[in-house]
Formats: structure tokens, sequence, C-alpha cells
């Protein structure tokens, strides 16, 4: 009978039902990220996983927030910075979510992965939104599944991928985070239902008219993504998407910029503002590692863009 999930409290930093070597764990954990964070975390993913093949098979379950859990396996490499309480997961989407408490949206959490941020803009501080997480992979749907039944099945889970068009595909790679169907599909794997983004409006499962954040994780087909979300796109949503730090034609946000009417927006740090872009040499201080992924947004929406202007506005004052 498998173990009961360790908690871990991130506002508290308490952690019960740990044993004595899955305490120590969690120090070696903490302390490998706050030092791993001086370098973009290279390095930390592959020393934790290597950190869990001594740990037993047991799941973590962390308080993200008192109306947030998100469970993972325990010593995950990709996962296991939350328990770091001073590190901050992709804080330019959580600055947006943040912001967006009070708006009627429903976030499309394509390449939803485990379900962190289903889980999270589900949830009451976050403004207790509709979420639709989308992951195609057999391996991480049922732990996505498992993080909408613990907080109570209050957003749904879809088992597929997201391109161009409906179809099926091949679900291939190693790691759990960056599973792609773009790889070659005599290379084997896994075989997946793939939908567009605008089959979502088709199928009735959701509203032509709505408000709608998009986040497009889907490792390497971004742009099939986008041609099949066009006439979602043209309507109030805003696509947030990865732009790979390993690609120094920026091809994502060259495709958002030069071949869609999305207006392309980028967090910019030296600012602490969400900057329009229109010249994409912006990128090149931006993306600094080339081993992590810099979110990008595109938007057509007037309501949006003024969002955005007065999250822009509000930071300013703050600042001051």
């Amino acid at each position: 009978m498998a173990q009961a999930p360790i908690q871990f409290d991130r506002a508290s930093g308490a952690l019960v039902g740990a044993n004595a070597w899955e305490r120590l764990a969690a120090v070696a954990l903490v302390l490998g990220s706050k030092v791993a964070s001086n370098f973009s975390h290279r390095g930390y993913n592959m020393c934790a996983n290597l950190l869990r093949t001594t740990l037993p098979e047991r799941g973590i379950q962390i308080k993200l927030n008192p109306d947030a859990i998100f469970e993972f396996p325990y010593g995950d490499g990709y996962w296991s910075k939350l328990l770091n309480r001073t590190y901050s997961y992709e804080n330019e989407l959580e600055l947006l979510f943040q912001d967006s408490a009070d708006v009627d949206y429903t976030l499309l959490d394509c390449g939803a992965n485990y379900g962190y941020w289903s889980v999270l803009v589900s949830s009451k501080p976050f403004g207790s939104h509709r979420a639709i997480a989308i992951e195609p992979s057999g391996q991480n749907f049922p732990k996505l599944a498992n993080n909408a039944k613990i907080n109570g099945n209050r957003f749904e889970a879809m088992k597929c991928a997201i391109g161009a068009a409906r179809g099926t595909a091949r679900l291939s790679g190693t790691k759990h985070e960056a599973f792609s169907i773009a790889g070659d599909p005599d290379d084997g794997g896994e075989v997946v239902s793939v939908i567009a983004l605008d089959n979502l409006i088709e199928d009735g499962k959701i509203s032509p008219d709505g408000k709608y954040l998009v986040k497009l994780d889907v490792e390497g087909v971004e742009i099939e993504a986008i041609k099949g979300g066009a006439r979602l796109l043209r309507g109030d949503s805003v696509l947030l998407c990865e732009e790979h730090g390993n690609d120094p034609d920026h091809t994502v946000s060259r495709y958002i910029l030069e071949q869609t009417p999305l207006k392309l927006i980028v967090y910019d740090p030296r600012t602490n503002r969400l900057e329009t872009v229109t010249e994409l040499s912006i990128l090149n201080r931006i993306k600094v590692s080339s081993h992590v992924g810099y979110n990008v947004f595109g938007t057509a929406s007037v309501f949006w863009q003024d969002r955005i202007n007065a999250l822009n506005a509000n930071a300013a004052r703050r600042a001051q």
C-alpha cells in the first residue's frame, strides 16, 4: 500500500509526514535550489533526480496557498524547487494571473504537465477561475487528474495534445516536463490525440465570445498551435507562450510579431514591466540562459491590452 504523501506548506515552511532521511533530502533540495538559482538552476534537475533514486516512491503535496494543493513525486527534479520558499515559478505569469483575479476569464492550460497553473488559477486567492488543463502524456495525465481530484475537481483535465488541426501524433521524450509531438514520428513514442485550440469552440467546450488566458507550453509545436487557434486568438484572449532560451532567432516571437495580428508583449526584468515588442533585439538581452524558457505574450484584444497597461501603471506606482 502506497504511503500517504508528505505535506509541505510554502507559507510556514512546515514539513509533515517525512522520515529522517526524507527531511535530510528536503534540506539538500532547498540548499541546492538556492545555490543553483545563481545559475538559472542549471544542473539542479539532474542532481535532484539523482537524489530521488535514493528515496522511496512517495508523493509530496505542496500547499501553494490556503486553497491550492499541488502534488508530485517526492524528489522530482523539475518541481522540487518549490520546496525553496524563495523560489518563484514563472513569476511573469503569476504577475498577470494575480492581477486578473477580478476578470471573468477561463484558463486554457495547454501542455499542463501536472497542472500547477490550473491548481493555482482555480484557487480563491487567484479568483476561482474556470480552467481546462490539457495534457497528452499517459505518464503525466494521472498526476494531473490527481491534482484535479485533491482540489475538489474544480478544473477539467483533457488527455490530448494541441496542434494545428485534429489528428494523432507520436509523443516522445525522456523528461516529463519536455514531452513533445515535434519529433520524428518514426522514432516511436506514445500515440496521442491532437486537437486545435479552435476545436474547443467548435466542440462547445468554450464560448467564442469569452475571455481567455491561453498558456501554451507545447515543446516545439507553438507555431502550429497558434495557427490552430486563429479564431480564438482574434477575440479577448492572451497567448502565454514559451520562447526557448537556446533559440537565437526567436522563432516563436518572430512568428507572432510578423505573421499574426497579435501584439507581442514580453516581461522585461530591467523595467519590471510587460513591454510591447516592436524590435526582437530586446530578447537578446532578456534571454540570458540558453537552457530555460522565457514566456512571451500575444494578444489582439483591446481589453487585455488595457489590463496590461493598468498592471504596468500599478507596478510603477508601487515602485515609487
